[in-house]
């Protein structure tokens, strides 16, 4: 598939705005942090992936019924969705200096149903003339077992044709209003559940 750059400036992929914070004292720290036991940006970028992946717990695994949405909230509650985690991957990348994507699927439940968008991101590390997507989203033994990739995608779930899910190719510069006003006006996870879009 053929990712497409929404807007054409790659600076547009580093900039913050109200969900994607990396100015916020808690976002520098932990990029700080991270920065410390890494050699370069691909390095780094790793570590950051798995930071996500591993330390923040997807609240549907949980069972944390919070929605938090903006980056340095999800780093401060250690919980967010796919969407969330997305933010906050986003924002100690962005930090960084290395310009990040958000990125969707529109996935099925298992009897075919629509399931919500699902969020992950995608990455334009120096040197590589292309965007690698990476799911943050957080793994399940025997369920997902998603890892940083660059050299072939290994998100939490590929899509699955014959349910009529879809890999959208668009790179959006910031989180689709749709998905942000959901995350923004859910009191709790149930309620999000029933407020996010399955397609875009």
């Amino acid at each position: 598939m053929e990712l497409i750059q929404q807007v054409p400036e790659i600076s547009a992929y580093l900039a913050a705005d109200e969900a994607i914070d990396h100015g916020h004292p808690l976002v520098r720290e932990t990029v700080a942090r991270l920065r410390g036991s890494t050699t370069d940006a691909y390095a780094y970028a790793a570590a950051a992936y798995a930071f996500v992946r591993d330390t923040i717990a997807h609240s549907a695994d949980s069972g944390d019924m919070r929605v938090a949405w903006r980056a340095s909230d999800v780093l401060a509650t250690r919980n967010g969705i796919c969407h969330t985690k997305s933010h906050a991957l986003a924002a100690l990348l962005r930090a960084a200096g290395i310009p990040t994507a958000f990125c969707y699927q529109a996935l099925a439940e298992d009897n075919g149903d629509p399931g919500p968008l699902h969020g992950l991101i995608a990455v334009r590390l120096p040197g590589r003339d292309r965007w690698d997507r990476q799911d943050p989203r957080g793994n399940k033994p025997g369920v997902v077992d998603a890892h940083f990739s660059l050299d072939e995608e290994r998100l939490a779930w590929p899509v699955r044709p014959e349910f009529n899910e879809v890999d959208y190719p668009v790179l959006y510069a910031a989180p689709h209003p749709a998905v942000l006003r959901s995350l923004k006006s859910a009191e709790d996870r149930p309620r999000l559940w029933r407020t996010l879009p399955t397609e875009l």
